[in-house]
């Protein structure tokens, strides 16, 4: 019980209950002009792709907000208010994830013509691989949006008032209704005016919290003077929670495993009517992820001033730090009906946007790697009909684990770190197949395994035995001028007790930080993969088409064409204009047959991708049709 008089706090009035509402009709109505717009010529890969003819606004929009979920809108602010503003380097890691993604990964996906990311590694490795990959996708999907659905669902009603359960139903009642009518298109532009909600809602707690608090000059002031302006912190000590390495290096491990590689990201990229347009779109997110990072940052610091004498955390005003943010929303618009609405729907525009890209992606998925295998011949329509139904499926699945989650208590924190744990081993697995030639489907299987196991044994130890206070302890907050509860003393005396035991791994291995999870995944299952690669066999160049594998050493060699040539181990990448999409069925089935190879590959017939424009250097998408 709280040794302190908590301030009166209102609850959400009429106003504020219509403004939130306002923003699951607009949703709704979305997905409803897109369902008319186009029921004539949707086919499953206009459902699924947008027909592969978006441009690149509204894709980068739509990336932006799908990875700012309302863990973001909550968490962020609150990490600031307490570790400071050291977060702020994230967009150091932004700008390095968005480098390797738009140069690595996306040529290849994209030139490759799939749907799913999974498709490549059955064209890399085998059917086997591909299974494995999209298994450990699906759960990991469902499992990580039911949590992004209940999290800030619990966190707003703790603060607010609002109904728990209503949010929770009504997040994945409309998210599924706009996802089935409009499919990627709906949910594309869905996102791009939840960005716009998001921008918003921030800048108006911005421009409040400021006014209130004396101006951007005394936050600042008072940020400096509570520590919370220590950025740079160079200590290479990997136990540290956030330092500028955990936060760069592990941080863009962290974001490539569930950026770079992830189906909704990739999907999105692929939907651009050409690769140009897929890079323009990255690129243009990355301007939108620093705003959103910044508005985060800044009303942590804002948050920071106001209460920096009264910390309603500590005085046990509110029961978890994520509830920070709502609550001093509820505070300083409580003179001001609706504008507290406005800030619940820039969260849930996160959550919104976050479960809609999980449910389209997870149709997609299932669809291209589990339906479309069992069932090849599949007419458009029944398969259109096919991916609508996966998508209410999905839907359905996330609200129920939101419900799930409930029950879960302090397992939350350990399940929304799965997200992370699982996109390590992830990364590892298509990055062996991108850049290293040689690495086998064997050695695919199992670096993957052991990158999994690693996350977790890592993961699961830093749960069950939470690093030292040293290493992740907050910066000081302050009681000193909230109002004491009658008869209470300020200090008690709390009865010491034995430190439990704990095992010899416990302040090295598990306590590293949290950050460094993905990359431990990623370069434990490089690493594994390449050394049974070795010893099984390794692949020939010579056998691999040119379009699944990135030449990194390019950019490194352009002095002598000789060395590049002998860095390419074997690969044909003077051949890189592979009609390779014609070659698909081909491919697909000599990997069936057994044939890891693919020496059935018609070489006498290579020419340039479809869609090739030579003078931009890059691809254009063009519908099956125009191409037969």
């Amino acid at each position: 019980m709280s040794n302190f008089v908590a301030p009166e706090i209102k609850t959400f009035v009429a106003w504020d209950y219509a403004v939130f509402a306002a923003l699951f009709l607009v949703c709704a109505s979305i997905g409803v002009f897109f369902a008319v717009k186009e029921r004539k010529k949707k086919t499953s890969k206009e459902f699924l792709v947008g027909g592969r003819q978006m441009t690149c606004g509204p894709i980068a929009f739509s990336l932006t907000t799908s990875f700012m979920s309302a863990v973001t809108v909550l968490g962020t602010p609150s990490e600031v208010y307490r570790y400071g503003a050291s977060f702020v380097l994230f967009f150091l890691a932004y700008a390095l994830v968005i480098f390797f993604t738009a140069e690595l990964f996306l040529p290849v996906f994209y030139r490759s013509g799939i749907t799913s990311t999974y498709e490549y590694l059955e064209l890399r490795f085998n059917k086997i691989v591909r299974l494995a990959a999209t298994l450990i996708y699906v759960l990991q999907t469902v499992l990580y949006t039911g949590i992004v659905v209940y999290a800030p669902s619990l966190a707003l009603n703790q603060v607010t008032g609002f109904d728990l359960w209503g949010s929770v139903v009504a997040t994945g009642f409309v998210c599924t209704f706009y996802c089935t009518l409009g499919g990627l298109k709906a949910v594309v532009w869905t996102d791009a005016f939840q960005m716009i909600v998001m921008v918003v809602g921030f800048v108006t707690v911005l421009i409040r919290g400021t006014t209130l608090n004396g101006g951007s000059a005394k936050v600042w002031e008072n940020a400096y003077e509570g520590s919370r302006l220590n950025l740079f912190d160079f200590d290479i000590d990997p136990l540290r929670r956030h330092t500028f390495w955990t936060i760069v290096i592990g941080g863009t491990f962290t974001w490539l495993g569930i950026y770079g590689v992830n189906q909704s990201t990739i999907q999105r990229c692929i939907s651009c009517k050409s690769e140009k347009h897929a890079k323009m779109a990255l690129y243009l997110n990355l301007l939108g992820l620093w705003i959103v990072l910044g508005c985060a940052v800044f009303c942590g610091l804002v948050m920071y001033s106001h209460y920096r004498s009264c910390d309603p955390w500590t005085a046990e005003f509110i029961s978890a730090p994520d509830q920070l943010m709502p609550y001093f929303v509820m505070d300083i618009f409580a003179s001001m009906p609706g504008v507290p609405g406005l800030f619940v729907a820039c969260a849930f525009s996160g959550t919104l946007s976050t479960v809609a890209a999980s449910i389209n992606a997870l149709a997609t998925v299932t669809f291209e790697d589990l339906v479309k295998k069992g069932f090849p011949n599949l007419s458009e329509k029944m398969s259109t009909w096919i991916s609508k139904g996966l998508c209410i499926l999905y839907g359905i699945l996330c609200t129920s684990m939101a419900a799930a989650a409930s029950l879960l208590g302090g397992v939350v924190q350990a399940s929304l770190s799965i997200h992370g744990m699982c996109g390590g081993p992830m990364l590892g697995l298509f990055t062996l197949g991108i850049v290293f030639p040689w690495a086998n489907w064997k050695g695919a299987i199992g670096g993957l395994l052991a990158g999994i196991t690693l996350a977790f044994w890592t993961g699961t130890g830093s749960f069950i035995y939470p690093a030292p206070p040293a290493k992740s302890i907050p910066l000081q907050l302050s009681t000193l001028n909230c109002t004491l509860a009658n008869g209470t003393e300020v200090l008690t005396t709390v009865a010491t007790t034995a430190a439990p035991e704990r095992p010899l791994l416990a302040d090295t291995w598990y306590s590293l930080s949290y950050l460094y999870f993905s990359a431990i995944g990623c370069l434990g299952c490089a690493i594994i993969g390449l050394l049974i690669s070795f010893i099984t066999g390794p692949n020939k160049g010579e056998d691999i088409p040119p379009v699944l594998i990135k030449p990194v050493c390019n950019p490194f060699c352009f002095w002598s064409e000789s060395l590049k040539t002998s860095l390419w181990c074997s690969v044909r990448h003077d051949k890189q204009e592979v009609d390779f999409e014609k070659n698909l069925p081909n491919v697909i089935a000599n990997k069936a047959a057994g044939d890891d190879t693919l020496k059935n590959i018609n070489r006498d017939h290579e020419r340039h991708f479809p869609g090739y424009n030579p003078e931009e250097n890059s691809y254009t998408n063009i519908t099956r049709e125009s191409r037969l």
